[in-house]
């Protein structure tokens, strides 16, 4: 498993799966971002991923993303991309913003059956970043 993360929650959703599955896991991490996200490092390589800081560029998500697509495209025959945001090459973004949407109109769909209307609020937990 290839995985790329910059708050580090992808990171450590990919260490997770990758360890409860015996599947090897390295995560691209902006240098920035672990220096900034240590306790989601600490929990990657407690999971026992490997965590490679990207120095080039910024050190940020986006150059942690193309070391990730690098890696995955010299090594296709023997990984796997668990890409983590809604970027890169064709079909992925499609995929992040259809697959996310189901949430959204299943949860439309029960409080609709429910209570005949939209609720005033909505409270929904965060961190898929730029997911759609």
């Amino acid at each position: 498993i290839i995985a790329e993360t910059g708050a580090g929650q992808h990171g450590v959703a990919a260490a997770t799966v990758a360890a409860r599955f015996g599947l090897p896991c390295v995560v691209y991490m902006g240098a920035t971002d672990v220096e900034r996200q240590k306790p989601n490092v600490f929990r990657m390589r407690l999971l026992g991923a490997e965590v490679k800081p990207v120095t080039s560029g910024n050190g940020t998500l986006k150059d942690a993303m193309n070391e990730a697509l690098r890696d995955w495209v010299t090594n296709v025959e023997s990984t796997y991309y668990l890409i983590g945001t809604a970027a890169g090459p064709h079909p992925y973004p499609e995929l992040v913003r259809d697959f996310q949407s189901v949430i959204g109109r299943e949860a439309r769909e029960q409080i609709m059956a429910m209570e005949g209307r939209l609720p005033d609020a909505l409270v929904a937990a965060i961190g898929g970043g730029s997911n759609a």
